[in-house]
């Protein structure tokens, strides 16, 4: 926001923001309580939406977008989108962390059954008290307090919340439920048994790290590589809501990049390097300071953005974005504060595309390092490594828990294999633990899915010895981008959803020509006969150069007509009038955005409109090359 007007109302905003990053880094600096941190953390979050709101306020287009005629537009459309669903085994989501911990708070209507999302009820709840003119200064107070440690809150506290303020269903008065952990998964039944326990999956990034070792072996084993995967994923969100944005079943479009996590270089970031990105770094948030841009390969040099991969893969997004039709000036990338990092991850940047609704993160682009593959490794004992060769043979100390399998298979039965495969799992940390604790006391209790085993020093024999090796176990780190499809659809919608000038009842979609479904309409000035052959040949001639096209030889006049090619976001437009039954055969062609209308030789047209439609040509080099034809269309029409 450059107008040095609106940087005199945003000043004192971004001075508070600012005001309150200091705190919070004093406090982690410190050493101090997280409960501390975590209010500390939601106050700067509350700040930030309070700076960010003003700056959407005055930002001069943010007020005049129309969702619901969009949304009338896109009814008409009546396309479907259809994806088979993925059934998924208890036993990948409970490796990777989902059974535990994909999980909100939500409580219900004791009446009725109607279910809310607790955060949310108890935020909009204080938010009406906070308003009320009777409210006092100190429950004022107090309801903001609660509203900055919400976040960090846990069922007891929320709890507490629920019955001081004497919490009742919004929709009917009713008494509440006490909050309840509801699990994000869709859970199943699989096999005619119903006893293998599974979920529809909630990402599709898990299969990929679950055929790991297979795609390691397509590549030769080695380092790097890529696999992608777009379907379906499935989240019970309690309360859905704003369209696309917040679905329970939605499409996804994930990469799964494995890389030494010594050398996360990228061969074509050279390629990228100069790209130039709007970043909204950790320390700009918590300073209260505006997006800057930078130049990806200045953003890796200085540390910014960690890695070369990490920025490859974001300034592919920003491209993969605008060609498909996002406006660049509304899209920013994101950084993850430490607060919102996942535990695992190195970095992580959002794309955010700014919406009607707001900024939405429609892709997110992580380095979620080692842990995926650790993780599945520790729970199923499969080896999930690649292997890296050593310029040197080196020696090193080896320990190995060796399991009696006899004297294990007799005490434990049937448990046995369960027992002997944990054992070859054990990191050398825990055999050390083992071996002490046999050594001190003759026996260790081996835990197993949460089943205790106690094992005599006959069970186990516990070997060390020294190995030369020529190459060494690499666990790769993983960098991911992650497409919201959904998301990235609306945006590209809302971006692209237009009014004519002077006339607001005629909306359309100007979708760029590379992503529009249908590319061209072929148009019929009239339904007479002598059109015909003229109609078949163009369609034949756009057909063999592969251009998606559809005649529209339906009644209504021309205007009308080209106004429903336009709703559809057709970009071209080729007309058949009683000009083109003369020699030499002619046609009109008319491009949606600027209804400007050329006049081009029938045996030509097909393959402008081609190069058009795949950025081989621009409009402007097709109106510089043929003539201009200036028949108006009606605003009536």
């Amino acid at each position: 926001m450059s107008d040095p007007r609106f940087e005199e109302i945003l000043a004192p905003l971004r001075a508070n923001v600012k005001e309150q990053g200091d705190i919070v880094r004093k406090l982690k600096a410190e050493g101090a309580p997280d409960l501390d941190i975590k209010q500390a953390v939601a106050e700067l979050k509350l700040r930030k939406k309070v700076l960010e709101d003003k700056e959407l306020s005055l930002a001069p287009t943010s007020a005049t977008f129309d969702r619901a005629k969009m949304e009338d537009l896109l009814k008409q459309e009546q396309m479907l989108e259809v994806d088979c669903s993925i059934l998924t085994p208890e036993t990948v989501l409970k490796a990777s962390g989902h059974v535990d911990r994909f999980a909100d708070l939500m409580t219900k209507d004791v009446k009725t059954g109607d279910c809310f999302r607790l955060d949310h009820l108890i935020k909009a709840h204080l938010e009406k008290i906070a308003v009320e003119k009777n409210t006092s200064p100190d429950v004022k107070a107090e309801c903001r307090d609660i509203h900055t440690k919400l976040e960090g809150m846990n069922k007891e506290e929320m709890a507490a919340v629920m019955e001081k303020f004497n919490m009742k269903s919004p929709l009917t008065g009713n008494d509440l439920t006490e909050p309840i952990e509801f699990n994000l998964m869709f859970g199943i039944h699989i096999g005619p048994t119903g006893l293998v326990k599974g979920f529809l999956r909630p990402e599709t990034a898990q299969g990929i790290f679950v055929n790991f070792k297979r795609l390691l072996e397509f590549n030769q084993g080695k380092l790097p590589f890529a696999a992608a995967q777009i379907g379906n994923a499935f989240r019970n969100e309690i309360s859905p809501r704003s369209g696309l944005i917040r679905v329970r079943e939605f499409t996804m479009a994930e990469i799964e990049h494995f890389c030494d996590p010594s050398n996360k270089k990228h061969p074509k970031f050279d390629d990228v390097r100069s790209t130039e990105l709007l970043l909204y770094s950790a320390c700009n948030q918590m300073d209260g300071k505006s997006p800057e841009r930078h130049t990806i390969g200045s953003a890796v040099d200085k540390g910014l953005v960690a890695n070369e991969t990490l920025g490859y893969f974001m300034a592919r997004i920003q491209t993969f974005l605008t060609r498909s039709g996002v406006d660049p000036t509304k899209l920013r990338f994101r950084q993850h504060m430490s607060n919102e990092m996942a535990h695992y991850a190195q970095d992580c940047w959002d794309a955010e595309c700014l919406t009607s609704y707001g900024w939405i993160e429609c892709v997110g682009c992580a380095d979620r390092s080692a842990y995926d593959l650790s993780q599945h490794s520790k729970a199923t004992g499969i080896r999930l490594a690649a292997e890296r060769k050593l310029t040197e043979p080196k020696v090193v100390d080896v320990i190995e828990a060796v399991p009696n399998k006899a004297a294990i298979g007799k005490a434990f039965k049937k448990n046995a294999k369960q027992i002997v495969d944990a054992l070859t799992t054990l990191s050398i940390e825990d055999i050390g633990n083992i071996e002490a604790k046999l050594d001190k006391d003759g026996t260790y209790d081996l835990v197993v899915d949460n089943n205790s085993f106690t094992l005599s020093k006959d069970m186990i024999d516990v070997k060390r010895y020294k190995k030369t090796v020529h190459v060494e176990d690499v666990i790769p780190s993983v960098i991911e981008p992650s497409f919201g499809i959904g998301r990235v659809m609306y945006t590209i919608f809302e971006h692209n959803f237009k009014t004519r000038e002077n006339d607001e009842q005629r909306t359309y979609l100007s979708l760029p020509a590379l992503v529009a479904p249908v590319k061209c309409s072929v148009l019929p000035l009239s339904s007479n006969t002598d059109f015909h052959p003229f109609i078949k040949e163009l369609s034949s001639a756009l057909t063999k150069l592969d251009i998606s096209h559809k005649v529209d030889d339906s009644s209504g006049s021309i205007g009308r007509r080209y106004a429903r090619t336009d709703e559809i976001a057709i970009p071209y437009g080729i007309t058949i009038d009683f000009d083109t039954l003369k020699e030499p055969h002619s046609a009109t062609l008319r491009e949606r955005d600027s209804m400007g209308q050329v006049r081009i030789s029938l045996n030509e047209i097909a393959e402008v409109v081609h190069n058009l439609s795949y950025n081989k040509l621009t409009w402007k080099e097709v109106e510089n090359k043929y003539p201009k034809f200036e028949q108006q269309e009606s605003k009536g029409n």
